[in-house]
């Protein structure tokens, strides 16, 4: 199996990589589009628009990003022996946070579904800056392995 795996490598890190930075696009997409949103009046049809547009970058994008980059990056942490490494689980706890947003996300959108404006075009624009802040960690922990 580590043959196969040892093989692949860099085909699954490739892979890791490109579905990371499709999942990053949707997640700093998704809040913008709630802005831009809760902006147009409620029932409008510039709404159901928004609605659409949410409901699509949810399931065309953002989930199926999320689930292969969770896989492939199980993988390749299990072929390298990342686990018990301290870089790695920082970066795992950043990512099950990502992970979180991502459901609240969506959870958000089922909210405006209903009719439902919880927050402030002001602090959504804030939360958009919780993928960088996670993206930046993540990133120092990968390439500089501090411990």
């Amino acid at each position: 199996m580590n043959w196969v795996l040892s093989m692949t490598y860099l085909w699954l890190k490739a892979g890791h990589i490109i579905f990371v930075i499709f999942w990053m696009a949707g997640l700093f997409m998704l809040p913008r589009f709630f802005v831009y949103h809760q902006e147009a009046e409620l029932g409008s049809e510039e709404s159901t628009r928004w609605l659409e547009r949410e409901a699509r970058l949810l399931r065309i994008i953002l989930w199926p990003s999320l689930i292969v980059a969770w896989v492939l990056g199980l993988i390749l942490a299990y072929a390298t022996g990342a686990f018990p490494q301290g870089w790695f689980l920082v970066k795992l706890a950043a990512v099950l946070a990502l992970t979180a947003y991502h459901v609240w996300l969506a959870g958000y959108h089922a909210a405006l579904m209903q009719g439902e404006r919880k927050l402030s075009g002001k602090r959504l624009r804030l939360l958009n800056e919780v993928p960088g802040i996670a993206a930046a960690l993540i990133v120092i922990m990968v390439v500089l392995k501090p411990f």
